[in-house]
């Protein structure tokens, strides 16, 4: 997919280093170009680096629009209008590691089975797509085949569960999902659950990790699945954080010094915490993660609308609410923060933790109509490497973010699982 390769040994020196700095942000190679050659760099670095992206809802996409594996269907991943990943989108932006989104919603978890049965299915859609397109995918369990697979110039396919609700109470599911090759597990999503409390719940079930909870964290450990504390109560995360034995990541999250009453997002303290134990955030691209006076806006627009609903004794999803949405982004025009914004998250992450601990998790195909003037979809990775280029950052502070730094994570997780 790449037009330009390193070597693979040298991509794996290259991925070890850890210099642990925070960039000065001075690039001569970029201060020396006018704007069209930056904008060309930036195309020639998306293409020659390897670019990892946290969080791609690619499959619960597909399964909502019920998806078959079968020749009629087989086009799907590959080139599509609709939503915001394929792979010939991708192969523009330069992306070779979506990690594919095991999504599971709360709601599942209230019925024993349901989980594990949406979690097997999905896991199965991506090995599906890879056995169906093996010129194209691979559904990718180490940095050895991550790196192999570049070399190749085949994208990789890796896997994380959004919500760890398929384990049940059952700790030996975690090693199961392992063989199954998820290589993250969300701890919670949008509801507490049997292992922690959720940042979008008040209910505060477990006061953060549950003592079943700290079993499944040690079990990730040990079994080399990574432990992302995206989604998490802030109590979670210091929990997670005194108890861990490896770095932890944030798949899909931002920074909550612009967004300050979105608990979602990391706070300042959370984020040099996660720096210091080695982990990354990989910044979500979502104009509601990206702006708090934005977020506020669109939450009064959406009042609005349910108002509108209930005098019509409607509620959402409804026949007839598409039009009546559609002529209300005709009233109130969508607001959508913009790339330079994400890079604002960026900065501040590398201002607070260094350079080594932020990355991307766009979030595509999970966060609806809400993404960023200049990201769109993934051809869009260009852009914020050019904003980047702008703001001063090198080539090699581009190189980490766009995948070292998770590349040093999942290592790290696989040595320690290996010993």
């Amino acid at each position: 997919m790449k037009t330009i390769h390193f070597p693979l040994l040298a991509l794996l020196g290259f991925f070890l280093c850890t210099c642990g700095r925070a960039p000065e942000n001075t690039s001569e190679t970029a201060t020396e170009m006018t704007d069209e050659e930056l904008r060309d760099h930036a195309d020639d670095l998306a293409q020659e680096y390897l670019i990892t992206d946290g969080h791609v809802d690619l499959p619960y996409r597909l399964k909502v629009k019920n998806f078959k594996l079968d020749k009629e269907y087989l086009g799907i991943p590959i080139e599509t209008d609709a939503g915001d990943f394929d792979y010939v989108r991708a192969v523009e932006g330069g992306l070779d590691a979506p990690f594919m989104s095991i999504y599971i919603p709360s709601g599942l978890q209230k019925e024993p089975g349901e989980s594990p049965a949406l979690a097997d299915s999905l896991i199965n859609m991506v090995k599906g797509i890879a056995d169906a397109h093996p010129d194209k995918f691979r559904v990718t369990t180490s940095t050895e085949q991550l790196l192999q697979n570049f070399e190749d110039g085949v994208m990789s396919l890796p896997m994380g569960m959004e919500n760890g609700s398929p384990i049940e109470d059952k700790i030996e599911r975690v090693q199961e999902y392992y063989d199954k090759g998820i290589r993250y597990i969300t701890l919670t999503h949008a509801k507490d659950n049997l292992i922690c409390d959720s940042s979008y719940d008040t209910t505060a079930t477990h006061g953060g990790l549950s003592d079943f909870g700290r079993d499944v964290v040690k079990e990730m450990n040990r079994v080399g699945i990574m432990v992302d504390i995206s989604h998490v109560s802030d109590k979670t995360f210091w929990q997670v954080v005194e108890m861990t034995d490896v770095p932890m990541i944030a798949s899909h999250s931002s920074v909550r010094y612009f967004t300050p009453d979105f608990e979602r997002n990391m706070d300042d303290d959370m984020i040099k915490r996660l720096g210091e134990e080695g982990g990354v955030i990989q910044i979500n691209f979502g104009s509601t993660f990206l702006d708090g006076a934005l977020r506020s806006r669109q939450d009064s627009l959406r009042g609005v609308f349910m108002e509108r609903l209930a005098a019509k004794n409607m509620k959402y999803g409804d026949e007839g609410t598409d039009e009546m949405q559609e002529a209300f982004r005709e009233e109130f025009p969508t607001l959508y923060s913009d790339v330079n914004m994400v890079a604002d998250h960026i900065d501040r992450v590398v201002e607070l933790a260094g350079v080594d601990h932020v990355g991307f998790g766009s979030d595509f195909d999970g966060v609806g109509d809400s993404l960023p003037t200049g990201l769109k979809d993934v051809a869009d990775y260009p852009n914020l490497i050019y904003t980047l280029l702008k703001r001063g950052y090198s080539d090699e502070d581009i190189q980490k973010m766009c995948s070292g730094n998770v590349i040093r994570v999942w290592k790290a997780v696989e040595a320690a699982a290996a010993k």
